[in-house]
């Protein structure tokens, strides 16, 4: 690739983890779809971008970290829930056909969007939720189910683990943003990029114009989130939610 072909790819990571980092999720809105423009099988796509977005994450907590606003429990039941459904979607993308699961996660998506739409107060501020054993119990169950539609589909999940910390856990957007991007944009695509990096195959020329445009466009969007609150952060969340499951829905190349 020229050097212009480099500084596209940087630009589009950029834009595409820019608003990701913002909204919580997303970023293959973009940047899956322009890899394959550029050329890339589907497959290869996938784990190129699986890879790229893991600096999404480094770029997001650099920025998110400095705030020292997480709690260590949830740190850690975000992990803990997500990471083996992550791994076990990974080996199921290398298996199943995507396509029927990716019109259910469009459709779902763009729900989540009209659900928060709907809701003007929703994530505006920490609200108080019951605790007990069903409440912890069902909270990890559906880490663990977005864990797996996180490893084995292409954009998307990461809103979904956002609204879900918000609806279920009670916390703001910008909160449950900084989560979703410290823990899954760093740590469940991270394992999600290894299964695919060693089981499938990775353009890795284009990486480094990838991980420089994800890593800044992570930094840039956390940076955004915190200078202007929950109410920007909660309709760029509507509107990636709502275009993402539309470009989910459109038939794959």
């Amino acid at each position: 690739m020229s050097i212009l072909d480099h500084l596209g790819l940087i630009l589009i990571a950029l834009v595409a983890n820019g608003l990701s980092a913002l909204a919580g999720g997303g970023a293959g809105l973009l940047q899956l779809p322009a890899l394959i423009f550029l050329g890339l099988p589907f497959p290869v796509a996938l784990a190129t971008h699986k890879i790229a977005s893991v600096a999404l994450g480094a770029g997001a907590s650099a920025r998110h970290l400095k705030e020292n606003t997480f709690d260590s429990r949830r740190l850690a039941l975000i992990l803990v829930a997500g990471l083996p459904g992550v791994i076990i979607g990974a080996l199921l993308v290398l298996e199943i056909p995507p396509r029927a699961g990716e019109v259910a996660l469009g459709i779902l998506t763009i729900a989540l969007g009209w659900y928060s739409w709907r809701r003007p107060q929703l994530g505006q501020a920490t609200v108080a939720v019951a605790r007990g054993t069903a409440h912890a119990a069902t909270g990890t169950l559906g880490l663990f189910l977005i864990g797996i539609l996180n490893g084995s589909l292409t954009s998307g999940t990461g809103l979904m683990v956002t609204l879900w910390l918000v609806r279920w856990y009670g916390l703001s957007y910008t909160q449950a943003v900084a989560y979703t991007l410290v823990l899954v944009g760093l740590f469940w695509n991270g394992a999600g990029a290894l299964v695919l990096g060693t089981l499938g195959e990775v353009r890795w020329d284009w990486l480094p114009a990838l991980l420089i445009g994800s890593f800044a466009g992570g930094y840039l969007g956390a940076s955004l989130a915190h200078r202007y609150g929950n109410r920007l952060v909660k309709r760029v969340f509507e509107i990636v939610t709502v275009l993402t499951g539309v470009a989910l829905l459109l038939p794959g190349p």
